[in-house]
């Protein structure tokens, strides 16, 4: 009986440890990169161009690189909001428009559900480390290079 025991709670455990390892892969998997720019400012941004990368973003990641960002391709202009359900860091967000012009820019806080919505349609957001357009005094209006992505 207590071997039995033993195997049940060995295999439970292996069970537990490959559901974590696979979804902290999950988790932490990048999306194709596009390097987009603001003026002098470079982005590495990863694109979530499919439901399923949209749906996902950047939750559960616990970094982001300085000049790293995710931009959401939603195809054609649409009403378009964010969360940050199961997002760890902080990010701002930037609504842009099908020329490439940012509408809005919100800061949102990690693990909420409140919604950040775009002013007007938008095709695209931009996701970067909370505060990095206010750093570099970047505001609604400004061009990003590099859009439309191909």
């Amino acid at each position: 009986m207590i071997a039995m025991q033993n195997i049940y709670i060995r295999t439970l455990s292996l069970a537990l440890i490959l559901l974590i390892d696979s979804s902290m892969a999950n988790a932490q998997t990048k999306l194709p990169v596009k390097p987009l720019s603001i003026g002098i400012y470079a982005i590495q941004a990863e694109v979530a161009a499919t439901d399923s990368a949209r749906q996902q973003g950047l939750m559960m990641r616990t970094k982001m690189g300085a000049s790293e960002g995710m931009v959401f391709d939603f195809q054609a202009p649409a009403g378009v909001c964010m969360w940050m359900k199961n997002t760890l860091i902080p990010l701002s967000v930037a609504f842009i428009d099908s020329e490439g012009t940012i509408v809005n820019i919100e800061d949102m806080q990690p693990e909420t559900t409140d919604s950040h919505c775009a002013k007007k349609v938008v095709r695209y957001a931009l996701e970067m480390n909370q505060g990095w357009f206010k750093q570099k005094n970047i505001k609604p209006g400004v061009k990003i290079d590099g859009l439309p992505l191909k």
